[in-house]
């Protein structure tokens, strides 16, 4: 299994950092980034979204979105419409899925569902872009 389906890189929202622009190296506009990101549970300070928003996460009381009592929460509502509407998948179901299958059935679809054609390597989430052949 390739590093970018580790379970260590699947977010507290249900993103799998292994499949982010930031984890390849890049920005949203498409500049090199000067740090790749390793994924939000490879570092001490909250990720961009939820955990500097969730006192629950940032404490470490829980892993996941879905073990806390107010799943989905308003914070991560918003950012799972975003999901829907900008990169056409739902950080809500993949904690469900997550949730329902556990982390390895998740890991196993995510391979899946983003792998690329030609390498067979994860594609970028965000962009649809393959940066292990650079196919698009």
């Amino acid at each position: 299994m390739s590093k970018s389906t580790e379970a260590k890189l699947v977010a507290p929202c249900g993103i799998n950092c292994g499949g982010c622009i930031a984890y390849f190296g890049y920005t949203m506009s498409g500049k090199k980034r000067k740090h790749s990101c390793d994924g939000c549970w490879s570092r001490p300070r909250p990720c961009a979204f939820i955990k500097k928003k969730c006192e629950k996460l940032a404490k470490g009381k829980l892993r996941y979105c879905f073990e806390c009592s107010d799943f989905p929460c308003e914070v991560l509502s918003i950012l799972d419409t975003r999901y829907r509407k900008t990169y056409g998948f739902s950080l809500v179901e993949n904690l469900r899925y997550i949730q329902e299958y556990g982390i390895k059935e998740f890991l196993k679809l995510e391979k899946q569902r983003w792998k690329c054609p030609i390498c067979s390597e994860m594609i970028c989430v965000h962009d649809k872009k393959c940066y292990h052949c650079k196919t698009s």
